[in-house]
């Protein structure tokens, strides 16, 4: 029985049809599978506005495997244009909105099975969330990376060559006419931003968990690789509703394990620790932080990916994408069913490695530990996360003088004042998914940093989170965070903060007494934000250690 009957099959169901005919279908459409295509196109968002064509692809693959083919509207944000303001407190709820947008959709309509089509940092997780919760058949279909940009005949990206060269700029070391020619040619086109940011660190999970066919994470969105790879998915996912093939099949506790040694491998955005553990949530599926850690330990990191290396996502993709890197890791994957119909060993069989400077071998990795680190100690009891490998090892030991601040914004202003030297350890609070509210990215503050000099010089610490795009010792999801009465709140500016992460310690070096002391002295604070969704969301959400995940 199909789950669309409930709206369809019985002579009660006549209101149902009838309004079913208004939209033009006819009797032989309504008798076969409905397949919902959840589609984040927006002309807002440079990732989603080509997902228009890739929605006919879709429709097409579904129709020729005898399915009926449905497209919604699903909201996207774009994280860079969303950064550095009120914007970007609602990147991370969005996650949540979304979740519970495709959820009420299908379950309104009975949808058989759902496409996935999807491409930006919040809106993969957030689709693989509602999927798993309703554990509907569903195959993820992203919009692929976007090319790099070129200017003066030198590869761009988004991050380098605009947010961190913001900062070149301010330290006099381009004009404001190379600044501009860099913002006009950093992004090319329609894709997500060219390394291996959260956009693109969630399609490789999606792909190497099972949920998308082989090459969908790495396909370029500018390629027609990428119209062929969303009709085969439509062709798919009526396959898997025929055979009754849900996410809680595919998405097993050693389904993530192998996501998540992918995703060392290649050293992702610390991002995957929220959004990989919210979709295990959905699931019933545990993961506390010290497995990401685990795995991170027992993973070499085998291609050096902007922002940490000097490939971006193309060079990825022509490599043998990441099919080619589970041929890498075979040794370390469980083997286990996908949406192709393939398991995991029979894609990494299949596989061709076509570059081994950009997927090496496991014995010559570029770092002998994988993309994550979590650290603990008095000021994150509950954890922080740092993306250890765009750390330079010279600074995986940093001992320095604390700078509070209690905003994005405060600690902006210090940083392109010139009031940041050498040997500071900033201190970013009051932004973690309840003070922010909304866990904001300090992309900003930390690509100035870079573009600065300062980027193996000074540190920073928040109970906010970075983008994918993120390089230096910068330490985020600092758990408990402030606005929960956390450590971090009791940090004051002269303080002596000690990073060490390959012994994964951060501290704060005064005595437990003292810290007790100042600990007692810590006041509730008014929210930054009392009205609408984001007060709401403040009120509901769970601490970033357990993925920020609404309560209830």
């Amino acid at each position: 029985m199909f789950r669309s009957e409930r709206v369809k099959k019985g002579l009660e169901k006549v209101g149902s049809r009838s309004l079913m005919y208004a939209t033009g279908m006819t009797k032989s459409e309504i008798e076969r599978p409905f397949i919902g295509i959840a589609s984040s196109f927006t002309d807002l968002v440079p990732g989603h506005v080509h997902l228009r064509e890739l929605e006919r692809s879709v429709e097409h693959g579904i129709y020729a495997a005898g399915g009926t083919a449905f497209v919604f509207g699903i909201p996207a944000i774009c994280d860079g244009i969303a950064m550095g303001h009120l914007g970007m407190h609602c990147s991370l709820p969005l996650r949540e909105l979304i979740a519970d947008s495709v959820e009420m959709v299908a379950t309104a309509h009975a949808l058989d099975g759902l496409i996935l089509l999807t491409n930006c940092d919040k809106i993969t997780p957030g689709m693989m969330m509602a999927a798993s919760r309703m554990n509907i058949p569903a195959i993820v279909v992203t919009g692929g990376p976007m090319l790099s940009g070129r200017a003066q005949m030198r590869r761009l990206s988004l991050v380098k060559d605009t947010f961190e060269a913001l900062g070149r700029h301010k330290a006099g070391h381009i004009s404001r006419e190379e600044l501009e020619e860099l913002e006009c040619n950093a992004c090319p086109g329609a894709g997500a931003c060219q390394g291996l940011y959260t956009a693109n660190t969630m399609a490789c999970v999606s792909e190497a968990i099972g949920m998308a066919v082989p090459g969908g994470a790495t396909a370029l969105a500018s390629s027609a690789k990428r119209e062929r790879i969303a009709f085969v998915s439509g062709e798919r996912i009526v396959e898997l509703v025929r055979k009754e093939i849900t996410p809680k099949k595919i998405m097993t506790l050693k389904a993530f394990e192998n996501a998540l040694r992918v995703d060392m491998a290649l050293g992702g955005s610390t991002n995957t620790v929220l959004h990989v553990t919210a979709i295990a949530h959905e699931l019933g599926i545990k993961l506390p932080m010290e497995v990401f850690d685990s795995i991170s330990r027992d993973t070499p990191h085998i291609s050096d990916i902007l922002p940490s290396g000097k490939y971006f996502m193309e060079d990825l993709e022509f490599a043998g994408g990441i099919p080619a890197v589970m041929k890498r890791l075979k040794a370390k994957l469980s083997d286990h069913m996908t949406v192709s119909g393939k398991t995991v060993y029979q894609i990494a069989d299949s596989a061709r490695i076509e570059d081994e400077e950009v997927i090496r071998p496991l014995n010559r990795p570029y770092h002998k530990e994988g993309g994550i680190a979590v650290l603990k100690g008095n000021i994150a009891p509950d954890g922080a996360v740092v993306k250890q490998t765009a750390v330079q090892e010279k600074v995986k030991r940093f001992t320095g003088k604390a700078k509070a601040f209690d905003s994005e914004e405060d600690a902006m202003r210090a940083i392109m004042a010139g009031n940041i030297k050498a040997g500071d350890c900033i201190v970013i609070r009051y932004e973690g998914p309840k003070g922010g509210p909304g866990m904001r990215e300090m992309l900003s503050p930390t690509a100035a940093i870079v573009g600065l000099g300062l980027a193996d010089k000074v540190a920073l610490i928040t109970d906010g989170r970075f983008s994918g795009g993120t390089q230096g010792p910068c330490l985020g999801h600092i758990s408990p965070e402030a606005a929960e009465g956390g450590p971090i709140a009791a940090i004051r500016d002269g303080d002596t903060i000690e990073i060490d992460i390959p012994k994964r310690r951060l501290e704060l070096k005064v005595s437990k007494a003292e810290l007790a002391k100042r600990m007692k002295t810590i006041k509730a604070r008014k929210p930054k934000i009392t009205t609408g969704y984001l007060a709401r969301y403040a009120k509901l959400v769970t601490s970033a250690s357990t993925g920020a995940v609404m309560k209830g």
